[in-house]
Parts: C-alpha cells; structure tokens; sequence
C-alpha cells in the first residue's frame, strides 16, 4: 500500500513536470554595446535565464562582460604622421532584470522587454579573462556603477528545445544624465 501511495504521489509529482516544456530558458548571447559618449564599440559574452510567469510573460536575469578595446589614434605633423593603437583598459560588465512579452506562440516569435539593472565601467590593464569577470562582480560596489533602463525588441525562433534569439535595444544609464547607448544580442538558449 505504501509503495502504492508513493507511485501515486510521484505520478501526480512528474506529469505536469513532463508537459511544462518552456517554463525556463537558459541561454548564451554575444553582446555588441556602443558607448555613444566616447564613440567606443565593446563587444562581449552574457548569460541569461527565463522563468514563465503567465503564457505569455517570462522574467529574465542576465549578465554579460564587455572585453577592452583597442582605440586609434592618429596626428599630423610636418614631418608626417602616424597611426597608433593603444589598449583602452575600459571593461564594462551589465545587469539586467525584467519582464519579456511574447508575441504569439509559433516557432518563430516577436517579443519586447523592459529591464533594469546596473552596468559598472571598469578600467582595468590585466587582460580579459575569467578571473578579470569574478573580480568585477566581486568588487562590484566599490566601483563606478550606474542605473540603467534597457527598453528592447526582438526575435527568438525555436526548434524543439533549442533556438536562437536576436534581441536590440537601447541601454539607457544614468550618470550625471541620461546616456543612451545602442545594444545588440545574438545567441542560443534552451527551453525546458
């Protein structure tokens, strides 16, 4: 009888566990942010996670690391000119949380999110690496952080669990002022 029970109990557990596919995305995007005050492209790698609050609403958690970027520079002299590169040292690292609205319920579908969040500028001369990313997080409040509002549309389509999104948005921090800044994702994710 208690074997009974427990098989009863676990049925009752797993079905709706078993028909609730994208309840939860995860996914990896590349992340294209253009500084427009400096006029400095970053480009970058996040993570993103999804949970389904109603059929048509997710709310999402990301985070994404902007790498440094190398910076020209040029003169004229009369004894001619010169090109140089230098190493900016800027790292910028995002977070981002809020809502996401799907539109319809196809295999390819439109979507618009408001999120908010942070993003920290860091200038840092050791290279980009992992350890770079903890150390940031880490010391997170004890350096240059920002509000930011990030109002967005895009597409994601699926196949089974796996698909691909596109989002584009405008990633607005504050910091003295508003400053608007262009942002573009481009990544795979999974639904389960």
């Amino acid at each position: 009888m208690k074997r009974l029970a427990l098989l009863l109990f676990l049925a009752g557990w797993l079905v709706p566990l078993a028909s609730a596919q994208d309840r939860f995305q995860l996914g990896a995007y590349a992340d294209y942010f253009r500084i427009s005050q400096t006029k400095s492209n970053m480009a970058g790698l996040g993570a993103r996670v999804g949970v389904k609050a109603l059929p048509y609403l997710m709310l999402e958690g990301e985070m994404s690391y902007d790498f440094n970027q190398v910076f020209t520079e040029g003169f004229t002299n009369p004894s001619g000119g010169a090109v140089t590169f230098q190493n900016s040292n800027l790292k910028v690292l995002h977070g981002l949380f809020g809502p996401k609205l799907i539109g319809g319920h196809g295999a390819i579908r439109p979507f618009v999110t408001l999120k908010g969040g942070f993003v920290n500028f860091r200038l840092d001369p050791r290279p980009a690496s992992f350890s770079g990313f903890l150390s940031s997080v880490d010391n997170l409040r004890a350096n240059n952080v920002s509000g930011t509002l990030y109002p967005g549309a895009g597409l994601e389509g699926h196949i089974g669990p796996v698909g691909l999104r596109l989002e584009a948005g405008d990633e607005i921090y504050f910091a003295g002022g508003a400053h608007h800044n262009p942002r573009v994702t481009f990544g795979p994710f999974i639904r389960f």
